[in-house]
């Protein structure tokens, strides 16, 4: 089911399966969220967790002798979620665990998802509430795609990601056969500089993978025009942008809490790079937002 918000700038668009952003347009009609074209990717912002990428072999131990059996991206984005709220500004999808996902991630949780309209940003909070009485460890990302180019009249390499700092960073390697990520071979990215411009070559060997970086904010701009986006990821302190290597005409930019398995680490779920925990009854909480440029 497909819900909207509304106001004098932007008019966005919710689906109810993976309580997923669909649509984001402006007063002038551009639209900015990619659309899910399968020649390509699919997809348009799913919403990753329990995990953020992939596990080794899709599998990993988990709290005191269990194991956790997920596909890439974890377990909720093709669920269909319940709308609980919707105001003038602001809509509230919520997920409760059932006994199917109880197999896959063996914690009871709600999973709510608050997004707010204001002005030309749009917020996107997730809460994390741990119903269960154990400590819950999980990750959650978000993964929107936007259109690149914005007009048929662009091309890909017109664009750039500018970053709110000036950047020195080297990335890991991403295993496209598996989804993991070798973090013994790394590659010069930036070097002193604010901004990359965009070419389909880089992404011909998967996503780059944002994990020195100090800026926490980034914007997707065009040589041609003012309209563009750009995304405010306090809460989160992975970046991952992304394409199909087949050229797609989008670039998801993706704030994540957590990483896919990486080649130093074990297959212990709870010894992951910056594995969150909730403890029983509590509600963690993360947000990025979206805002919209241009006139």
């Amino acid at each position: 089911m497909e819900y909207t918000l509304k106001n004098d700038v932007l008019k966005v668009s919710f689906q109810s399966k993976g309580a997923a952003l669909s649509s984001i347009q402006d007063k002038d009609g551009t639209e900015f969220l990619w659309q899910g074209d399968k020649t390509y990717w699919s997809g348009q912002a799913p919403v990753l967790f329990p995990i953020c990428g992939s596990l080794r072999d899709d599998k990993a131990q988990i709290g005191d002798g269990k194991v956790t059996e997920m596909p890439r991206h974890g377990i909720v984005r093709k669920r269909e979620f319940i709308c609980e709220k919707q105001g003038e500004n602001e809509i509230v999808f919520s997920l409760k665990s059932d006994e199917e996902m109880l197999k896959q991630y063996p914690y009871p949780f709600v999973l709510k998802i608050k997004y707010t309209l204001t002005g030309n940003t749009i917020r996107t909070q997730y809460e994390v509430n741990n119903t269960g009485e154990e400590d819950m460890p999980f990750f959650i990302g978000g993964h929107p795609g936007f259109n690149c180019p914005l007009f048929d009249t662009e091309h890909y390499d017109d664009y750039r990601v500018e970053f709110l700092q000036e950047e020195h960073c080297s990335v890991p390697t991403p295993v496209t056969e598996t989804g993991l990520i070798d973090m013994e071979h790394r590659s010069p990215f930036l070097q002193n500089q604010k901004e990359v411009s965009l070419s389909h070559e880089m992404f011909e060997k998967d996503a780059v993978i944002l994990d020195e970086i100090k800026s926490r904010s980034v914007k997707l701009l065009s040589k041609n025009h003012k309209k563009g986006v750009r995304l405010d990821f306090e809460d989160f302190p992975y970046l991952i942008l992304w394409s199909t290597a087949n050229h797609g005409p989008f670039i998801a930019m993706e704030p994540w809490v957590g990483l896919s398995t990486c080649s130093d680490e074990s297959d212990v779920f709870e010894e992951k790079r910056n594995i969150q925990t909730a403890k029983s009854g509590e509600c963690r909480e993360y947000y990025f937002d979206i805002t919209i440029l241009g006139e």
